[in-house]
């Protein structure tokens, strides 16, 4: 049975360092490999089944327990499901999670290396309201960072004014369309040629 802290320090280590786990845990966090994919569905597939159930709202009450919440939701499946529309299928209750701990202030007392986690379900809405506010948290983090750590969490920044820049113009994620079977726009397709146009 995994816990709250198993997830915790699967996703970020033990150093305390944030930079330093922003280096130690980058290839995890944002190289596709297909070996990691295949043992993090292996691991997480019947928690993730569990948060999606509700069967671990009761998670909700503690900060790392919403936080492991938010990554089961948004960012594991994205390694469990790559390729396939189920990559995508948990959004909306991770960004809940989300929504909800920002309203009650508890993004605050997370470590900043946290935070980034807790925000990037906006990031991976096709909202642009959800977008403007995660750039918005994400400026406001690198402001609060040590000066030593500004550079890696300004890259965080750069990532979500990216993704803003592309909701914004095309109102959705272009690189998703086949997945999901959405149609793609003349104009979409050209964009999809253009290196960065997917994450």
């Amino acid at each position: 049975m995994e816990t709250p802290e198993s997830i915790h320090e699967f996703w970020f280590g033990t150093q305390a360092d944030d930079a330093a786990v922003a280096a130690e845990k980058s290839r995890l966090w944002w190289a596709k490999d297909g070996t990691t994919d295949a043992l993090m569905l292996q691991r997480f597939e019947s928690t993730l089944a569990m948060a999606a159930s509700g069967a671990l709202d009761h998670w909700g009450s503690t900060l790392r327990g919403r936080l492991a919440l938010i990554l089961l939701t948004d960012q594991f499946p994205r390694n469990m499901y790559r390729h396939s529309a189920r990559a995508f299928a948990h959004d909306e209750l991770a960004r809940a999670w989300c929504r909800e701990g920002l309203e009650l202030g508890v993004d605050r007392q997370l470590r900043p290396i946290e935070r980034v986690f807790h925000y990037m379900p906006l990031e991976h809405s096709e909202v642009l309201e959800d977008q403007d506010r995660c750039v918005a948290l994400f400026e406001r983090l690198v402001q609060e960072v040590p000066p030593e750590q500004r550079t890696v969490f300004a890259g965080f920044h750069d990532f979500a004014m990216r993704h803003r820049v592309i909701i914004e113009r095309f109102h959705r994620f272009p690189h998703r369309n086949a997945i999901l079977g959405r149609a793609s726009t003349a104009e979409e397709l050209v964009f999809l040629r253009e290196k960065g146009s997917s994450f």
